[in-house]
């Protein structure tokens, strides 16, 4: 889920950046220090939208920085578990296949995407099922709904896992077909 969240924090405006403004300065040093980082509870910090609050700056004995109380606010991306999401297949291995969930991909394991035997054709890429005859490849299309999420503190990135074998997910094509009224 995208959503916005307001941050306080205070940033070190070291001494070569005293000849820009202060606003531009914590600004730029907070796009470096925040943007496409993770943290469990926030979640992926995408873009400092807007700088809202700069304190008077402190300067502390024997560093020549300024030290500012700044409120700022982010764009974030959380994924929640039982969010459905849409997303692109962007790989498919042996094991499943990675969806693009925007800025993080999740994971479709071989036994979450559909309710068939599923096999690997590792010349062609796609996943498959045995009775269905239907494929998964690159490129795919697919409506998943999240099963568990590991974000860590730091990490560009986390481990989300995906099912796509409820009625009304996986591949769009397929959702279309049962809407229709053919099989699921």
């Amino acid at each position: 889920m995208y959503k916005i969240v307001t941050v306080e924090d205070t940033v070190r405006v070291p001494p070569n950046r005293f000849s820009e403004t202060t606003d531009e300065a914590i600004t730029d040093i907070l796009r470096k220090n925040y943007e496409g980082t993770t943290d469990k509870d926030v979640g992926t910090i995408l873009v400092i939208t807007e700088l809202k609050e700069v304190g008077t700056g402190r300067v502390i004995m024997g560093d020549g920085a300024s030290y500012h109380d700044v409120i700022f606010e982010a764009l974030v991306y959380k994924p929640e578990v039982n969010e459905v999401v849409l997303g692109e297949v962007v790989e498919i291995v042996e094991f499943g296949g990675f969806v693009r969930l925007g800025p993080i991909d999740g994971l479709v394991h071989v036994s979450q995407v559909m309710d068939d035997f599923v096999g690997y054709d590792k010349k062609k890429g796609v996943l498959y099922g045995k009775e269905s005859k239907r494929v998964l490849k690159e490129g795919d299309r697919v409506l998943a709904r999240i099963v568990s999420v590991s974000l860590k503190r730091g990490m560009k990135s986390g481990k989300i896992g995906l099912t796509m074998r409820q009625p009304g997910l996986g591949k769009l094509e397929w959702v279309e077909e049962a809407r229709k009224g053919g099989k699921a």
